[in-house]
């Protein structure tokens, strides 16, 4: 596997000296080298994602940018994010030889909207996309978490990549239960590679009482598939209702701890390491578990 780090940092500096209305289509540019890997999706407008997705604004100056953009330069951030890479396609390739993967994986970061809460709130300013083969998108507002963090997102977002390079993912027929152990994997792949300390925010937000409840409730609709139904049992009923899908009464990030402990069962029942777990069917995985499923 080819992993190629691109130089986001230059790209936006200079795309932030531009005119405003020269902005998305430098964006457009600099998003480019994801739009054959994200074409499996359809006809993708990235700078559209971008400006939907807690980017930084295209219509307006911002006096906090390029300082952001030098914080996060001075602080390594493109170096950490290509080492965890490096380490983390390791870690899988040592695991299960041969697994199949994308020849090259392009990774593109870019500075968020401080003004976003489900960036800088929720998700403690950083958070990535991953689960298309060949195709890394990392978004990042510098905090002292986000800056020392970024690195272990890239690793879980690589576990999403090689997974789906050998797991299917249908969008009609996906489920509840493929999404939340992927997002469980990813997480205890992180745990593994670099302890629990680097684990993200996500499948840290419920705990005792409130987790337990949403294990039972996502455990119970474990199968309900279509992608479109499975933003609230995953990021929450907030998330759900600002991409326009219905609530089911979920926290935030209440797949992420509940795919977590269904992985953690796994993982006891079954010996493996998430390494080694990375292309397991759900089923299999949920089985373990012992999560019932008919999927």
């Amino acid at each position: 596997m080819k992993i190629v780090v691109h130089d986001t940092a230059s790209a936006m500096i200079d795309l932030l000296r531009r005119p405003l209305e020269e902005r998305p289509d430098a964006l457009g540019d600099m998003l480019s080298p994801l739009q054959s890997a994200m074409s499996v999706m359809g006809d993708m407008d990235l700078v559209q994602m971008h400006q939907m997705g807690g980017g930084f604004r295209l219509d307006r100056e911002d006096p906090r940018y390029l300082p952001a953009l030098r914080r996060m330069r001075d602080a390594g951030v493109w170096n950490q994010i290509e080492d965890s890479l490096t380490a983390a396609w390791g870690r899988i390739s040592g695991a299960v030889p041969g697994i199949k993967h994308a020849e090259t994986v392009h990774v593109v970061l870019v500075l968020g909207d401080p003004d976003d809460d489900h960036l800088t709130v929720r998700s403690s300013g950083y958070f990535g996309t991953g689960g298309i083969p060949g195709a890394i998108h990392l978004l990042m507002w510098p905090t002292d978490t986000s800056l020392a963090k970024i690195g272990h997102a890239a690793a879980h977002e690589l576990h999403h990549n090689v997974r789906y390079a050998n797991v299917v993912w249908n969008p009609t027929t996906v489920t509840v239960g493929e999404h939340v152990v992927a997002e469980g994997l990813a997480e205890a792949f992180v745990r593994e590679l670099a302890g629990e300390q680097a684990m993200g925010p996500w499948s840290k937000a419920l705990a005792g009482a409130e987790l337990d409840s949403a294990y039972e409730r996502i455990t119970a609709d474990i199968d309900v598939a279509g992608m479109q139904n499975l933003t609230a049992y995953v990021l929450g009923d907030a998330t759900a209702q600002r991409m326009g899908q219905q609530p089911v009464g979920m926290p935030d990030f209440a797949g992420y701890a509940a795919g977590l402990r269904i992985v953690d069962a796994h993982l006891a029942a079954s010996g493996l390491t998430a390494a080694q777990s990375t292309s397991l069917s759900a089923r299999e995985i949920l089985v373990n578990a012992g999560v019932p499923t008919s999927a």
